[in-house]
């Protein structure tokens, strides 16, 4: 084997694998329509099972799962914290419940304690487990 060609196979490669590594993080329209819904039935059904929690109607519910969403987004791209319940530990169960309360101040008709954020970071990270795709 040619020594110049091993160079070249390892170069294209690693080019390769760099290529496939960012598109990673290229999200089409379809995965993030498909992640809002995933987030939009796990926070429903989080509200739905959680003492204090609970969103007054579906237009608050949609909102809330958008907001999750992004600031979910930003915490792991800036962080690079998973807010997953479980997907971290202790951080990621403490990022969760820090979403979920923040939420409430930008969401209207999206009401929630503190207690209940704790709460349903537990709950989400059940339902999360159950639910195919990444809730939060």
């Amino acid at each position: 084997m040619d020594n110049n060609n091993f160079n070249n196979d390892f170069d294209n490669n690693e080019r390769n694998r760099t290529v496939n590594e960012n598109r990673t993080n290229d999200w089409s329209i379809g995965e993030i329509l498909i992640r809002l819904l995933v987030t939009a039935i796990v926070v429903g059904i989080t509200a739905f099972f959680t003492p204090g929690f609970s969103i007054n109607s579906l237009w608050s519910l949609i909102l809330s799962a958008i907001v999750i969403a992004i600031l979910d987004y930003l915490i792991q791209r800036f962080t690079g914290v998973n807010a997953t319940p479980f997907g971290r530990g202790i951080t990621g169960f403490i990022v969760s419940a820090i979403i979920l309360y923040a939420t409430r101040f930008i969401v209207p008709g999206f009401e929630i304690t503190v207690w209940g954020a704790i709460i349903g970071a537990l709950v989400i990270g059940i339902v999360d487990m159950i639910i195919p795709g990444r809730a939060m």
